[in-house]
């Protein structure tokens, strides 16, 4: 955590002196305002990654004495024959050109994107995968 943590600093100082720059060249205050954010946004994560990564046990990946064994194992699971991520990502796009369109296709889209939600969050309790 600490490389990502040192990498968002690099970021926020390097927006302070693009924050000044965009300003003085611009003088927009709209743009401004948000590099001033993405620069403590940038800070804020950096501080929270920096300050979790004392406090933990270290990385394989932080850990300059690590074997490359020492990061074996599961990263996770991940549903490979699942097909509720399409159908999330299709009822949201309607949804979103709801938004464009008319407020009727995005209410008449809603009840769609939460049983998709759904289906995909409980894919697991039912049927053939169930746990």
């Amino acid at each position: 955590m600490k490389v990502e943590g040192w990498l968002f600093t690099v970021i926020a100082v390097f927006l302070i002196p693009v924050t000044v720059v965009y300003w003085y060249a611009s003088e927009d205050p709209t743009g401004t305002t948000a590099l001033i954010l993405t620069f403590g946004l940038c800070f804020l994560i950096a501080f929270y990654l920096l300050y979790t990564a004392r406090r933990i046990t270290p990385r394989p990946e932080d850990d300059p004495a690590a074997n490359i064994e020492d990061a074996a194992g599961d990263l996770g699971f991940f549903s490979p024959y699942s097909w509720w991520p399409l159908a999330v990502a299709a009822a949201c796009a309607v949804m979103f050109l709801g938004i464009v369109f008319g407020w009727w296709l995005f209410i008449l889209a809603l009840p769609f994107v939460a049983l998709t939600v759904m289906g995909f969050v409980f894919e697991y309790y039912r049927g053939e995968h169930e746990h």
